[in-house]
């Protein structure tokens, strides 16, 4: 009876001992809290569960069968493990509660680890990083040494500059400047010289000495008071700012001015532009304005330019007023041509009226090959043979017709066939004539066009006036 008590009393503190255990458990699964595996804690608590229930089993089969003897499976793998988990567990929550309650000095103690292994992993690229600093750092101070030395220098050739200036200050250069100029356009009516002791002035003189103040027309008035201002353009009339930056604008300089006097002022202001352009001397920028036609094709000349455009350091404009407000007009072109440059454009354009080109085509063939080239109109039939012969010698007859009378389209319709037919024939009186690059030229027509077609190869006519250079080269556009 003794023994059955003590089975007895051995299963009832097993079973309290395990539902203590179970309690505490499931306390902690149901709150698993941030520091414990609640899926490897299950795991652990399904396999102690199984063992607690065996051993329940055995007990009870041990109270019925006191002389059998049971053995009871162990717990102590499974629950050193459990004990484990939640000991860890209990220490992390213990050292966070740490933390929280100094946070500051665990935020410090964190960015410092941080810094350390970002330092350790990063050690190469600091290194690196520091060295390169220091040479660049002592590129800095080299550079710095030599801007201060060079500032130095600057200063003193500043200052030998001005005392330089201070020593040129004269008329003397200017007087000799532009006494040049004039004698290397073979200009002679008047000359400058110093006025006696003043260096400071100068007086005008005709050849032979005498006084020409009293008697200076008004376009040479005006031709001395420009070269005066271009000579100005390098100089000045003070002891400093001789190599000043300058913007310089000429304002209709021809005014008054007779036909060999404008071509010197319109070469002496083409170099200056030229100057700008290369970026040459100390004039930045040069305004010219104008409403004279003829100087703004010889100042605009320019070999460079394309037919169709600008060059990129060029801008044309047109000022037009109307009820007293002026408004300004930009192209990307040179708006300003001759009257010969428009016929041409009228042949050109694709648009050309039939009513006007018979006017159109006889001012061309007047203009260069018979009054400037000398030629005869039955010359220029005669060049041709059969029957081209009889198609030149109408059209002449039909541009004539054309130019000097009135049709009345009730009863003469100009056919547009007839008219390609004569343009045709138009250009081959330039190539018969031996002028067939003039009409290229002139009609845009590259020499690459010309070598993938067949131009025409009969001899030229000779012209009984001026050579055909002379005659090529004088209705050129000099403007565009």
């Amino acid at each position: 009876m003794k023994e059955l008590a003590t089975i007895a009393d051995l299963r009832r503190n097993y079973a309290a001992a395990v539902d203590s255990v179970c309690i505490q458990i499931d306390a902690v699964l149901a709150a698993p809290g941030r520091f414990i595996d609640r899926a490897a804690l299950e795991e652990h608590y399904v396999a102690l569960k199984a063992i607690f229930d065996l051993n329940q089993s055995r007990i009870e089969l041990k109270r019925r069968e006191p002389s059998s003897l049971f053995v009871l499976e162990p717990t102590t793998v499974m629950t050193e493990a459990v004990t484990a988990m939640i000991v860890a567990a209990n220490a992390s929550t213990d050292g966070y509660n740490e933390i929280i309650r100094d946070l500051g000095s665990a935020k410090r103690r964190l960015t410092a680890q941080v810094w350390r292994f970002v330092v350790e992993e990063r050690r190469t690229d600091l290194d690196t990083f520091v060295e390169t600093t220091s040479t660049i750092q002592r590129a800095i101070t080299g550079m710095q040494a030599s801007i201060t030395d060079k500032l130095a220098r600057r200063m003193e050739k500043e200052q030998k500059r001005k005392e330089l200036e201070e020593s040129i200050t004269s008329v003397r250069p200017t007087v000799n400047i532009i006494n040049r100029i004039l004698s290397s356009f073979g200009f002679s009516n008047f000359k400058l010289e110093v006025a006696g002791d003043h260096n400071d002035m100068y007086r005008i003189v005709r050849l032979d000495g005498s006084d020409a103040a009293r008697t200076l027309s008004e376009g040479e008035r005006s031709f001395i008071t420009f070269l005066y201002f271009y000579q100005c353009l390098t100089g000045s009339t003070s002891g400093t700012g001789t190599s000043a930056a300058r913007i310089v604008v000429f304002d209709d300089p021809v005014s008054s001015l007779d036909a060999d006097v404008l071509f010197i002022v319109s070469a002496l202001i083409r170099k200056v532009i030229v100057d700008v352009c290369e970026e040459y001397g100390n004039i930045k920028q040069a305004f010219v304005l104008t409403h004279n036609i003829y100087f703004h094709k010889e100042v605009s000349y320019n070999r460079s330019r394309p037919l169709d455009g600008c060059l990129r350091s060029e801008t044309f404009w047109i000022v037009r007023k109307r009820d007293n407000v002026s408004s300004l007009h930009r192209y990307n072109h040179n708006p300003v041509k001759t009257s010969y440059e428009l016929l041409w454009e009228e042949v050109r354009s694709p648009r050309r009226p039939n009513l006007t080109i018979q006017n159109t085509m006889r001012r061309i063939v007047e203009n260069y090959l018979i009054h400037l080239g000398g030629l005869k109109q039955d010359e220029i039939v005669a060049a041709f043979d059969g029957r081209d012969s009889q198609i030149c010698a109408s059209l002449f007859s039909w541009i004539n017709d054309g130019s000097h009378s009135a049709h009345d389209d009730l009863y003469v319709a100009i056919d547009e066939n007839a008219v390609e037919g004569y343009l045709r024939v138009f250009e081959q009186v330039f190539e018969k004539t031996g002028q067939g690059a003039h009409y290229r030229m002139m009609m845009r027509i590259s020499e690459d066009d010309v070598n993938e077609g067949e131009p025409a190869q009969a001899p030229a006519v000779a012209p009984t006036g001026p050579a055909p250079e002379h005659v090529q080269a004088a209705p050129q556009p000099m403007a565009g």
